[in-house]
This record gives structure tokens, sequence and C-alpha cells, in this order.
């Protein structure tokens, strides 16, 4: 006897906005299955807003009351029997977030709840991280987002610690992310790895799966410090619009994408790791499955 359920999420982020709708599929005796029926990702970037003059803006504020409305009517079409909606970072900093939240309660029916970073970073942990993480190795888990990253680190299957820094790629893309911000990420990550022999980075986040799409390898397969150092350099080497024509890179996703690379080299460097695994997780599918199990 086969049933199948349909969850939908919505991740309404720094750099863009995502409606992810599942197939959770039950099987007597087996594990549910999340399969994906259908990602849409619209680029409203709100921490343009959010981080340079505190407030969303009137033009994005129509733009995600539009895109709420057609995130309504898709939820319907695929018959969604439970959705939730979650905002991170640009709208924790963005003053008029809560007149936000209630136009859009108002106008497109969607229930928006805004996170903070810990509980961004428990709903991510809460995916499928458990069937990646061997009991016996240490992994640092880092999720990169446009407000902000935030940093996990588990050993012997247990999650040991979590914190949430400011130095998202909006940010760095704006400047606004100043030496202290990454001396404390440094000094986090060293404190936090320092007791354990060898340390494997998990990437979580839009620009490392598409940095992982480029290299053309296996899912299960990890990329090398050397890669991503050389696809830095390489990103590095080509103009934004060079990145958007040659490589095929969406216009909001060509200029924030070698920052986000910034960050996951530095992580790689200060906790010593050599590889970094890419799963595709994220936001969206830790809510599917925190409600699924009852989490949220």
């Amino acid at each position: 006897m086969i049933n199948i359920k349909k969850f939908a999420a919505i991740d309404i982020g720094s750099n863009a906005m995502r409606l992810l709708i599942s197939n959770v599929v039950e099987q007597e005796g087996k594990e549910p299955q999340f399969n994906k029926s259908s990602l849409v990702r619209v680029p409203i970037r709100l921490g343009q807003d959010a981080f340079t003059v505190g407030e969303i803006s009137e033009e994005n504020i129509d733009r995600m009351v539009d895109a709420m409305k057609a995130f309504n009517l898709l939820m319907k079409v695929h018959k969604v029997e439970r959705y939730m909606a979650f905002a991170t970072s640009a709208m924790r900093e963005a003053y008029n977030a809560k007149e936000v939240v209630a136009l859009i309660k108002k106008k497109a029916d969607i229930k928006i709840e805004i996170i903070d970073g810990k509980k961004e970073a428990a709903i991510i942990a809460s995916t499928d991280l458990h069937h990646l993480l061997k009991t016996d190795e240490t992994y640092l888990f880092v999720d990169v987002g446009g407000g902000s990253t935030e940093f996990t680190l588990f050993s012997d299957g247990k999650m040991i610690n979590s914190r949430s820094f400011k130095a998202g790629t909006v940010r760095l893309l704006n400047d606004m992310v100043c030496d202290v911000v990454w001396d404390e990420i440094e000094k986090w990550i060293k404190t936090n790895t320092a007791d354990y022999e060898e340390v494997t980075l998990i990437g979580s986040g839009g620009n490392i799966n598409k940095l992982f799409k480029m290299s053309g390898k296996q899912q299960e397969k990890p990329l090398s410090y050397i890669y991503i150092n050389s696809q830095y350099a390489f990103l590095n080497s080509l103009t934004y619009e060079q990145r958007i024509a040659e490589l095929g890179l969406n216009s909001d996703r060509a200029d924030v994408i070698i920052h986000a690379t910034r960050i996951y080299l530095n992580a790689m460097k200060w906790s010593g790791a050599r590889q970094i695994y890419v799963p595709k997780i994220g936001l969206s599918d830790g809510i599917v499955k925190a409600m699924y199990y009852g989490k949220i």
C-alpha cells in the first residue's frame, strides 16, 4: 500500500525566494521518500534593501505580493495539503518586515514566519544529513545565504556546536562585512575544529550547488580544496557579463557566486578540510521534512 502526501515549503531568502513542492511517499515497512515535484525560484533580492537602507522597498513589496499570490495558486493546483513559509536574514533586519508579513497575509493569504539563524541552521540540519554523516567522522556544515552563513559542527553523528554569522553573499557584494566578522568566523572555526584530526566540509546553498554542477561530478563525490580554489581564480578572471554569457549563470547568481566561493574556501582553510561534499539540501528541504516529522 502506497500513500502520497503533498507538502510545500517557501523559503524567503536575501537573494531569492523559493517554493518547493514535495511528494512524500509512504510505504509500509520503508522509510518515507521525499520526491521533489516542483521547485520555483524567484530572483527578488530583499537583502539589497534590508542591508543597505534597512527596509524592504515598495517595488520589492509589490513583487513579493505577486510572487506569493503565484505560489498560493501553484500550491492549490498541486493540491498541497500543508505548507510553511519562513523568511530569513533580510526580513529579520528590515524594520518594516512585520507590515510586509501582514500585507502578504491579507493580499496573498500566505502566512510567513521570520526565523532566527539558529532555527534556520536547525531546520537545515534536520534534512538528510544523518544519511551522510559517517558516525566516526567530523564534519563542518556550511550553509551560505545572502545575508548570513550558518556553521554547524558534527562529530560521531552528533551536533557539537552551531553559529550564525552576518556574512552572506549580498552583504559581501555591498562591502558590508568588516574584517572583525571574518576574524570572528576564523576564530570560531579554528576553536571548534581544533580537537579533531580530520574535518570534512558539507556545503549547502545555491552557489555551491552551481559550482558542483559545473564540476560535472557524480552526486556522492566530493569537490577538493584545489578545485574550489581554481574555480575561485577562474570566476574572478571573468567579468560579470562573461559569467552570464559563457557560464550560463543567472544574472542574480553571476555577481554573488565569487563571494560564496570565498566563504567556502576560507571555511576549508581554517578547518583544514581538503574536501567538500555537496548534497542537494537546503532550507526548503528541511522545512518539508521538519513538517512531516512534526518538528515544526
